[in-house]
């Protein structure tokens, strides 16, 4: 039989690989060695009552015992809801009678919604205090149903 060949190239390889898994284990054993604990008690991380992380268990004082019942999961139900005066009141900030559109100025939040000329049941102008109802348009909220006050 013939002898196998080694050429410089392989055992240079060889000792490549060697050099690689004996550094890797070393690695290893400082990891373990330079470890700081290695039982389960000292990988436990705990939630206080803020949601901070935090090595400490949490104060069984403290707990607060929650009801699982009156968890709500999804939007609540329509009897369950306060109902809302949909009628809003506020001052017409802008209206031009020739275009037929405008703004209103809601007297609570101060937003301005948009006014046209099919959502009016009277005449107005710029100033008048109006009431009116609001719904959704193509590009958000308009004011319907506008009356003088």
């Amino acid at each position: 039989m013939a002898k196998r060949q080694e050429t410089f190239g392989k055992k240079e390889r060889e000792k490549k690989r060697l050099k690689k898994r004996e550094d890797k284990q070393k690695r290893k054993e400082e990891r373990r060695a330079n470890s700081k604990g290695g039982s389960f008690e000292n990988m436990i991380a705990y939630v206080d009552e803020f949601g901070q992380l935090t090595d400490t268990p949490p104060d069984p004082s403290k707990k607060i015992k929650v009801d699982a019942a009156s968890i709500e999961i999804g939007t609540p139900k329509m009897e369950d809801r306060e109902e809302v005066d949909p009628v809003r009141k506020g001052k017409v900030a802008f209206y031009d009678a020739t275009k037929g559109f405008g703004f209103i100025q809601e007297q609570d939040t101060q937003e301005k919604y948009f006014v046209h000329v099919s959502g009016l049941t009277e005449e107005i102008k710029e100033n008048d205090k109006v009431s009116f109802e609001l719904e959704r348009g193509q590009r958000g909220m308009n004011a319907v149903r506008v009356k003088k006050i």
